[in-house]
């Protein structure tokens, strides 16, 4: 697509989701080097999944009557390097819900209005922009997959919680482009 709002789009959520799945597929390994245990690894992905099922309930509806929906995109990467920012300060189960809560809030503040822009410009070739989106999803989850293992297993979760980080202020400084175009000024 040459369509420069969704390379935006598309660039800065791919920065985002890469940081989030460096550590996706070995959150259980993660959450036993912390001292919890199944319950907690499982309680705590709970925790991320009902707070940002909940707050994206309530904010898809005051979303969907603001006019600035590129304001909520990067408020909500913000919120997410903030997010990642958290890991390096859980200490135990307790921390790291609280981290799962603030990153549930993340995605509620930033998908739909993300969802919202990225099909309103898409609408030309919707299908083939959800397609490249797909794409971009299972392109960052597979190579982060290996990538954040590798990582953990070499230099330890603290150095992967500082490519997360950086990772998530990549798509957080792409986003700042959508405050300047100006076709999403009312969007």
């Amino acid at each position: 697509m040459n369509n420069k709002i969704i390379r935006v789009l598309l660039l800065a959520e791919g920065f985002y989701l890469f940081a989030g799945g460096l550590l996706g597929p070995i959150w259980a390994v993660y959450v036993e080097e912390i001292g919890g245990d199944i319950l907690d690894a499982s309680g705590a992905f709970g925790a991320f999944m009902l707070t940002a099922a909940l707050v994206t309930y309530i904010l898809g509806r005051i979303e969907d009557r603001n006019r600035y929906k590129a304001k909520f995109v990067v408020l909500g990467y913000l919120m997410g390097a903030a997010g990642f920012t958290g890991y390096l300060f859980v200490t135990n189960s307790l921390t790291l819900f609280g981290v799962q809560a603030i990153l549930g809030i993340t995605v509620a503040v930033k998908d739909p209005a993300y969802d919202g822009l990225y099909s309103k410009f898409a609408k030309k070739h919707l299908t083939l922009a959800w397609g490249e989106w797909e794409a971009m999803d299972y392109l960052t989850a597979g190579l982060s997959a290996i990538i954040g293992g590798l990582i953990a297993n070499y230099f330890g979760f603290r150095f992967l919680f500082y490519l997360m980080i950086a990772f998530s202020i990549l798509g957080l400084i792409m986003s700042f482009s959508l405050l300047h175009i100006r076709r999403l000024q009312k969007s």
